[in-house]
């Protein structure tokens, strides 16, 4: 492609039209996330702490939804590529079985045992009373997003991006605008403090649902029916099985190993929780653009290897490997531009303010590790259908090397918290080699479909 008297290779246009509405959307998500801790702040330390625990279980839900969703995204994209909108909808179905009783039993220990949850992460009975109201006024929205989440990635497994951007625009404005009315008891509202800011994220959540059903109303082909979920196909469960409960699997071990960071500085102190509160807000606004970099990636890459154009795809990995190595260094500076922002703005103990500056630090060449492995395993590898790999990579880094060192150097050791933070923070570049290595044997790079999936009754 020749522009302005330059080349510019047609994947770089071709990803640059999918990653600029995904990273709008990723945005608009890390702010209805940030949003309240924003807010919060304005409440009291305790609430910003309370609510940043109570929503590590969104983050491990969101991770399982992540897995069913790049998952089924495997499957979809290559399919698409294929033209076969018959068993894209049936991966759907499947998809929308396991979210739903997922989300269901996440929903129900949050409206029934809310105080259990939070005895998990904290042993402060403030803490536990406020985060405990949050969860069990947040149970419905547990169920609601299971829905969303698994229409929302079909669509992106086919390019309609542009709609699942216009959904999360209305959620981030529903539920700031919300926020607002509940915290500071706007327009004669009561003011709510916590309860409001779960009020206010249930409220946007069902609206986007309701948004849901009208896009598929509206839709020629990807239509969002629960009667999806009645149709079999053995040849295709069985493969969603094989494909995309490992990325899910992938997903939970690594977003329950880095809970379990939470858990870990939930026990060393609140200053420590609420650096780590407004830390986690300014680390997911220099991901975007890297995780939007590897989405976009992986569904062009998936729609290459579906229509068996496996030698484009291994040249346009590279392409993806060298936009993502740009992200996350484009990431990291802007943790460093924010950072005197930040600390500007942060309402928090003489502690908790020496605590953060050296986070937010750490993190200015974190986002760089998280950068590579993403776009590789849940980008690269799962375009061609290898979830395992990225499963037992996680699985040995999370839970062999940076949980126990967390444990050990934290409550044996007993570390200062920087120095337990530190440490915890070397998970994503103890892995590099290893996944650098399979990237380059290529074992990635598969087609994965079928042919004849409708020729019997099933």
């Amino acid at each position: 492609m020749l522009q302005k008297g330059k080349t510019i290779h047609p994947f770089y246009s071709q990803i640059g039209k999918l990653v600029l509405p995904i990273v709008i959307q990723n945005l608009l998500s890390a702010m209805v996330n940030s949003a309240d801790v924003v807010m919060l702040n304005y409440v009291s330390q305790s609430a910003i702490s309370a609510v940043s625990l109570a929503a590590q279980y969104a983050s491990i839900l969101f991770m399982v939804f992540y897995g069913l969703g790049t998952g089924a995204t495997m499957l979809c994209a290559q399919y698409y590529g294929k033209g076969d909108m018959r068993a894209i909808e049936v991966v759907e179905g499947i998809a929308l079985r396991f979210s739903l009783v997922i989300s269901t039993a996440f929903a129900l220990m949050a409206g029934l045992v809310p105080e259990l949850m939070m005895r998990v992460f904290t042993n402060d009975a403030e803490l536990i009373e406020l985060g405990a109201t949050y969860l069990r006024i947040l149970s419905p929205c547990y169920f609601f997003w299971g829905i969303i989440e698994i229409y929302l990635s079909v669509l992106r497994s086919i390019g309609r991006v542009v709609v699942c951007t216009v959904l999360n625009t209305l959620a981030f404005v529903l539920n700031i605008v919300l926020n607002a009315v509940f915290i500071f008891g706007l327009f004669g509202a009561p003011k709510l403090g916590v309860a409001g800011v779960a009020i206010a994220t249930t409220v946007s959540r069902a609206v986007e649902l309701l948004g849901c059903f009208l896009v598929s109303a509206r839709s020629k082909d990807i239509k969002l029916k629960f009667s999806f979920m009645l149709v079999k196909n053995k040849i295709l469960f069985q493969d969603f099985v094989r494909l995309s409960l490992p990325a899910l699997a992938n997903d939970v071990v690594w977003g329950v190993g880095f809970s379990m960071y939470s858990v870990i500085i939930g026990h060393m102190g609140n200053d420590a929780v609420a650096a780590n509160s407004l830390v986690t807000v300014v680390r997911n606004f220099g991901t975007i653009l890297c995780f939007g970099i590897a989405s976009a990636g992986g569904i062009l890459l998936g729609k290459e290897i579906g229509e068996n154009r496996l030698k484009e795809a291994e040249a346009n990995a590279k392409r993806l490997m060298k936009l993502t190595v740009v992200s996350g260094a484009v990431g990291g500076v802007l943790i460093l531009l924010a950072t005197p922002f930040v600390l500007m703005y942060a309402d928090l103990s003489e502690t908790a303010m020496g605590y953060l500056k050296v986070m937010l630090l750490i993190n200015s060449y974190y986002v760089m590790g998280a950068a590579v492995n993403t776009t590789l395993i849940a980008g690269v590898f799962r375009a061609g259908g290898d979830s395992r790999f990225g499963l037992i990579c996680d699985a040995v880094d999370m839970w062999a090397y940076a949980v126990p060192l967390g444990f050990l150097t934290a409550f044996v050791l007993k570390l200062p918290v920087l120095w337990v933070y530190f440490l915890m923070c070397t998970d994503e570049f103890v892995k590099w080699p290893w996944v650098i290595k399979h990237y380059r044997s290529k074992k990635w790079l598969n087609n994965i479909t079928k042919d004849g999936l409708f020729d019997e009754k099933e």
